[in-house]
């Protein structure tokens, strides 16, 4: 590989051919503050408009300075990151784009964790000097998202996330100059758009514009409420993004995740993992019944069977390919099953009315809030999951309680549905729903003992992936994608018959849910990603059981109550069906422009 040679800031620095300053220092330890510049390079794609300018230094010969990530490395070149001259340039900037901006950092969702506010501390930006016209207040609140777009920097990275990374095409800049915008096409509301309310454009927004619609105060009303018991469901990738607010950065705190739920006041506290056994059950007999089918010769059943554990994929499939719903696995998400049983099970085991039980589900993932209010989900107007909050809001209730998180006592949550295997803790991770499926499956159509539980094939952060799993003698082919660009790539190889697959995993956020939507902001971080991803699988190893089957209590549930998996009762409660949500005009910049 050819290399360049160049000083920064009195240091000697070899990068490769090609490299921007912005990279070129980061790597020599020096920090070149960004707006809108982000790398994600692992996950093949990179937000570079170089609108900003915050990035600007001194290039020795340069009469003028250079926005750094914009500027290629070349050899000799010498580079001062912070004279007075970049220091002053950059206080203008800022200056300016502030001049544009609201002052209400304090009722910001953002406050704490916004870019803007963060360059104007270290820039020492104390007032606004610059005073003229201000972009006009545009609000539009979805059922998972909340854009204001007076609060809009235009760095455009919510629409190289959309476009680029999700190719969902919802978000785009129209009209030119100060009336530019980053909206929809039409200005359409979010709801009626493309739009599959992944997040990914709130997770990489600097700012407030854009943030998940907040359900704080509806659950905090519930659990102050004498007359309601209030249960909440935690999701599994949760645990390993709770910790990032509390100094324990990619690190699991289940036990004082649990304790801290307890002190905040409800009644019980359970674990959406328990659910991730139960969707196996039912996705895994699912998946044997449609090979059966198939290797008996039925050439009618729908293979591959794709994953449905993930409302932004579901989204993006009744939205863009509801040719291929039938593809999709009836099974409900460990979210919806969770309160399934909870209405219908725990409360009569209780003696609770299912109206008088709140159901909270604290989920990685803005979609789930939109999943939670599908009316199907729910029974006479009573939704299986009355309100879903995120990683990042439950971490504002906690700080709202002012407890001292890094203190907690750990504990363990609740029973019957707290108890989980090691199966459904990896469903966090891309390739942990279909690893859990295998080890099931493979037990119940083999009649063995797995030899292995580690399917480490399945893993990885590559954006798609595909392995054979030899099931005593059956070949099962398998595909595995994250990030909806790729599962784009597989949908249309189903959609022109040209899939060598037999089951589909796909998740709708980089590295599956340890990088969801609503998870604290790791801002293209890969090695935040990857570190959640590990405190997953070593926790999976530290599980007494690792199979979704063996699961006591998931025994007990079938044996009591639900009878068979996919039985007549499992599949009422259990499963669902989809719908052709594609808009009637394609409203998407992308088709605007053709």
């Amino acid at each position: 590989m050819e290399t360049i040679k160049l000083t920064i800031d009195n240091l000697q620095v070899e990068v490769p051919k090609g490299t921007n300053l912005v990279e070129a220092a980061a790597g020599a330890g020096i920090k070149i503050p960004t707006l809108c510049y982000m790398n994600l390079h692992e996950l093949n794609y990179t937000n570079n408009p170089g609108v900003c300018r915050i990035c600007v230094v001194e290039v020795e010969g340069r009469k003028n300075l250079a926005p750094a990530c914009k500027t290629v490395c070349t050899e000799g070149m010498v580079v001062r990151t912070h004279t007075p001259r970049v220091i002053n340039a950059r206080q203008t900037v800022l200056e300016l784009i502030l001049s544009n901006h609201p002052n209400e950092c304090l009722t910001c969702p953002k406050n704490g964790y916004c870019t803007l506010q963060n360059l104007a501390r270290d820039l020492g930006i104390r007032e606004a000097k610059y005073t003229g016209e201000v972009t006009k207040p545009l609000m539009d609140m979805s059922l998972s998202i909340e854009r204001n777009m007076d609060k809009c920097i235009m760095c455009r990275r919510c629409e190289t996330a959309c476009n680029q990374m999700q190719t969902v095409g919802a978000l785009a800049v129209t009209h030119r100059g100060f009336a530019s915008v980053l909206g929809t096409a039409f200005n359409e509301p979010l709801q009626t758009t493309q739009c599959v309310n992944c997040g990914q454009c709130v997770a990489v927004c600097p700012t407030g514009a854009l943030s998940e619609n907040n359900n704080i105060r509806e659950v905090f009303r519930a659990i102050g409420d004498p007359k309601k018991t209030v249960v909440v469901q935690t999701a599994p990738a949760v645990r390993v993004g709770l910790g990032q607010d509390f100094g324990f950065s990619g690190r699991s705190v289940t036990g004082k995740m649990v304790t801290a739920l307890r002190q905040l006041g409800f009644d019980y506290v359970f674990d959406t993992d328990f659910a991730a056994d139960l969707t196996i059950m039912e996705e895994g007999t699912e998946l044997l019944q449609r090979l059966g089918a198939y290797l008996s010769g039925d050439k009618e059943v729908k293979l591959p069977l794709m994953t449905s554990c993930c409302p932004g994929w579901v989204s993006f499939m009744e939205k863009h390919y509801p040719e291929l719903r039938d593809n999709l696995s009836t099974a409900k998400s460990p979210q919806q099953m969770f309160g399934a049983v909870a209405k219908n099970y725990f409360a009569a085991k209780m003696g609770i009315d299912r109206r008088n039980l709140v159901v909270v589900s604290v989920m990685p993932c803005v979609a789930k809030k939109s999943e939670a209010a599908r009316p199907e989900f729910g029974c006479d107007g009573d939704q299986d999951v009355n309100l879903s909050i995120t990683t990042r809001e439950l971490a504002r209730m906690i700080r709202f309680a002012n407890m001292n998180f890094k203190e907690l006592e750990e504990s363990d949550f609740d029973r019957p549905l707290g108890e989980s295997t090691g199966a459904g803790v990896i469903f966090g991770a891309t390739g942990g729903v279909i690893e859990a499926a295998v080890r099931t499956a493979y037990e119940v159509y083999t009649k063995k003992p797995l030899g292995r539980l580690d399917f480490t094939e399945l893993r990885g952060m590559e954006g798609i992936r595909s392995a054979t799993v030899d099931m005593d003698g059956t070949p099962v082919r398998i595909g595995i994608a994250h990030g909806l660009a790729h599962a784009r790539q597989l949908a249309e190889e189903v959609l022109a018959g040209r899939s060598p697959y037999h089951a589909i995993e796909i998740m709708a956020c980089p590295g599956g849910c340890i990088g969801g939507g609503g998870q604290p902001y790791h801002l293209g971080n890969i090695d935040v990603l990857k570190e959640r991803t590990a405190s997953l699988y070593a926790e999976d190893r530290d599980k007494p059981l690792r199979k979704s089957h063996e699961n006591p209590y998931i025994q007990s549930l079938y044996s009591e109550y639900l009878g068979q998996p996919c039985g007549k009762l499992a599949h009422e409660l259990l499963h669902t069906h989809y719908y052709d949500r594609k808009p009637t005009v394609d409203t998407t910049p992308a088709n605007l422009k053709k």
